[in-house]
């Protein structure tokens, strides 16, 4: 789990933004070389918004996810191996392998679940934040969403219960400037941060790719969310630097960015700029980068290499995963 303390904890959070790019590179690769189950929707240039919130939460806190949800899993403490063993299908994975890549969770770790289903964890995170004001244990809800969710109804029933409840939610907006293939200034009017202001709840746009600029945003929503002050919608401005889903170039009949866009965005990639500012700021030796991406290389490696022929589950555990199962 990453440091909740900032100033200690720099190597730490740069550490767990490259272990989110590597995990995503790997399963990129293992996509083209066809050795994964199904598709898989990576995170790759969003890493600052998962390790900035996530990096001030700790188990006891609940998360919910999106379809683009490994970031977020490892950033709350979800455990690499078991995650490539779920994405790979295998009975070693976090749900057994019947969940796959959009189903990553762990509730030990406060995770309760990537979803497939757009604005599908709004109502979850509203739910856990309720139980956590129920609890009266000092917990918070957060929901990660992306833009497109933002146009779901549930966004603003989330934010009336919220704010006539003051609960410990914090919604978080990853507007990574698409809806699928759909530029989001097509389908989505005004800024998704302002959609708060009628409930009363504060909110707050940042520059998703701002490391620090996340981690304020988030210090100050759980400083309200854990004094009882209410709930907090933070929009993270990002950009997926892969497309929507691996291996979409094989449906896709036109082309709805250009590479020019991609390699500005490039250039504001979120690891780089962080580590440019640890450099600066004396806090990282200028050579410490490249050693850190070889260590965390490797142990993306291990961890996926180490489950590639683990068992697939068989048909009769199914009966586990039921309702009310024992």
């Amino acid at each position: 789990m990453i440091s909740n303390t900032r100033a200690a904890g720099s190597l730490d959070l740069l550490r767990m933004m490259l272990t989110i790019r590597k995990a995503e590179e790997r399963l990129a690769s293992d996509f083209k070389a066809g050795l994964l189950p199904g598709p898989v929707h990576l995170y790759i240039g969003q890493e600052a918004v998962a390790t900035g919130i996530c990096a001030e939460l700790d188990d006891r806190d609940w998360i919910t996810s999106t379809h683009r949800g490994h970031g977020h899993f490892l950033a709350k403490g979800g455990d690499p191996k078991a995650m490539f063993a779920e994405i790979y299908g295998r009975s070693t994975g976090i749900c057994g392998g019947f969940g796959g890549s959009m189903h990553v969770a762990d509730v030990s770790k406060g995770i309760l679940g990537a979803n497939g289903i757009v604005g599908g964890g709004v109502a979850l995170a509203t739910g856990a934040a309720l139980a956590a004001q129920l609890d009266g244990e000092n917990r918070v809800g957060v929901c990660f969403f992306g833009d497109g969710a933002a146009a779901q109804g549930v966004l603003g029933e989330a934010l009336n219960v919220a704010a006539l409840w003051k609960l410990p939610l914090i919604l978080v907006c990853e507007n990574n400037g698409f809806s699928e293939f759909s530029p989001s200034s097509n389908v989505i009017a005004g800024d998704i941060y302002r959609r708060a202001e009628p409930y009363g709840v504060p909110s707050v746009q940042v520059d998703g790719n701002d490391l620090d600029a996340v981690l304020e945003a988030s210090e100050a929503a759980l400083d309200r969310a854990r004094n009882g002050r209410g709930g907090t919608l933070i929009e993270a401005l990002t950009y997926r630097i892969h497309g929507h889903v691996e291996g979409e170039q094989a449906f896709l009949k036109t082309r709805y960015r250009e590479d020019d866009e991609i390699e500005r965005w490039r250039a504001e990639d979120p690891i780089e700029r962080y580590a440019r500012r640890l450099v600066d700021k004396g806090e990282m030796a200028s050579g410490k980068f490249a050693e850190l991406e070889e260590d965390i290389g490797r142990m993306i490696k291990d961890a996926a290499d180490s489950v590639a022929d683990d068992p697939y589950p068989e048909i009769g555990n199914l009966e586990r995963h039921r309702l009310g199962a024992v």
